[in-house]
């Protein structure tokens, strides 16, 4: 990260510098390109912070319904019906852990398009991980693989991009979810697969004394006890997990035709229904709740500088012109291949820069010669929906367990982001470009 982090800044600068030295002034008002690039900095350092301290009210929202949950059983419920899929995908992962619990949280949110809900969920699980490391500030093959999992963002209905497709006029504001469904299964597939081929060539030794809390290998198993997830040793039977797995497959048709009426239920009815399953359980729930919003505050503060840094990075990289110079020439190759010039730089800037693609594409979607239901408007629509900020993500997860070496957790992730992308192009061209 350190190297990446460096890179992107060395870079902007140098384009900056370059384009200071042969700058013409057009007016006595115009702003020179390096002055540009610093009022940049200032602008996404500020804005960087706004984002965080936007974070503390979901954050403590969505910790505090997962402290319910978690006090009233509802992760191991959970962690026992997926064990046999989580346990293949996480061997190094016990589980009956509270890890277990916070991933399959984290990704039904995704699943959902809940981006905002899947960030507490996604930090919780890397703190509850970052008790089984052996090896502290180093990623282990489970949170890598965690990670390249959120970058691919698994997603059957992205609530908020087809908010923004129906404030924009679109006929079919819905109409990406097959093709985001389509984009993503490729996504978390390539993610998959390249993260656990990729982490044999990251091989880290794990210390010859017990990680504090665990006792020969066994992983964690003491901290359990106090979570009182004993229940949750042995997994439902097999047939209860496939029914559990081909019910949710069920549902894929049915975000495809009712996603626009379903999306509006989606964040009051996750609450509901967790507060109702605390109260059902008989836990103090609004106690239980303040608790686990108190987390969600102080997990928001701590993230503060990991974002200033990589989103004033990113920012530099976008004012300094870095962006445009690197556009212009892809723009012929990947023109012919489906990849508009216009589609660009979203695909690019997506997994550097959530706000910024998400301004990319509102642009793309209410220009009048584009529009939201053509070809490109489907397109950065999909690959909004089907990809995540991979940068965002790597550092706001690791950054809130001080994790160092990432090891390949950033290619697999870039990977799973090119499969999405590609995805996305073929899908659409298919469905709604010159291929439909």
């Amino acid at each position: 990260m350190n190297v990446i982090f460096f890179a992107i800044v060395l870079i902007a600068f140098v384009v900056a510098a370059f384009r200071q030295v042969t700058w013409e002034a057009p007016d006595a008002d115009a702003q020179s390109p390096m002055e540009i690039l610093g009022i940049g900095m200032i602008d996404t350092a500020e804005a960087s912070v706004t984002l965080a301290l936007g974070l503390v009210g979901v954050m403590a929202l969505f910790l505090g319904l997962m402290k319910v949950a978690e006090e009233g059983g509802l992760l191991v419920i959970i962690a026992k019906l997926l064990r046999p899929l989580m346990k293949r995908l996480f061997p190094d992962v016990p589980a009956n852990h509270p890890a277990m619990g916070a991933m399959i949280l984290n990704m039904s949110a995704n699943v959902m398009g809940l981006g905002n809900a899947a960030t507490p969920f996604g930090i919780r699980a890397m703190q509850e991980l970052d008790k089984l490391n052996p090896v502290k500030g180093t990623a282990t093959n489970a949170m890598a693989l965690f990670l390249a999992i959120n970058t691919s963002s698994v997603t059957l209905l992205p609530t908020g991009v087809i908010a923004l497709r129906a404030a924009a006029g679109s006929d079919d504001p819905a109409g990406i979810v097959p093709t985001t469904l389509v984009a993503t299964i490729c996504s978390t597939t390539v993610a998959i697969v390249m993260a656990k081929l990729l982490q044999r060539f990251w091989v880290v030794e794990a210390p010859a004394v017990p990680v504090e809390g665990q006792s020969d290998g066994e992983s964690g198993e003491q901290d359990l006890q106090s979570q009182d997830l004993s229940a949750a040793d042995d997994a439902y039977p097999v047939y209860v997990s496939t029914l559990a797995l081909g019910f949710i497959v069920a549902l894929v048709p049915l975000t495809v035709f009712y996603g626009k009426q379903i999306a509006p239920w989606i964040i009051p009815g996750l609450m509901i229904l967790l507060l109702g399953f605390g109260v059902a359980k008989r836990v103090r729930v609004y106690e239980c709740f303040v608790e686990g919003a108190k987390d969600g505050f102080n997990v928001a503060l701590r993230i503060i500088p990991y974002l200033v840094a990589i989103l004033v990075a990113v920012g530099m990289f976008r004012n300094s012109g870095a962006m445009e110079y690197l556009i212009t020439p892809l723009a012929a190759v990947t023109g012919p291949l489906g990849l508009p010039a216009e589609a660009l730089p979203m695909a690019l800037l997506r997994p550097l820069s959530g706000s910024g693609a998400y301004g990319i594409l509102a642009s793309i979607i209410n220009d009048e010669a584009i529009g939201p239901d053509s070809y490109t408007g489907y397109l950065v629509s999909t690959l909004q929906g089907s990809t995540e900020t991979t940068f965002y993500v790597l550092a706001v997860y690791f950054g809130a367990v001080q994790i160092r070496r990432i090891r390949h957790a950033l290619a697999a992730a870039l990977s799973a982001d090119f499969a999405g992308i590609v995805a996305a192009v073929v899908i659409c061209g298919v469905l709604y470009g010159a291929l439909a």
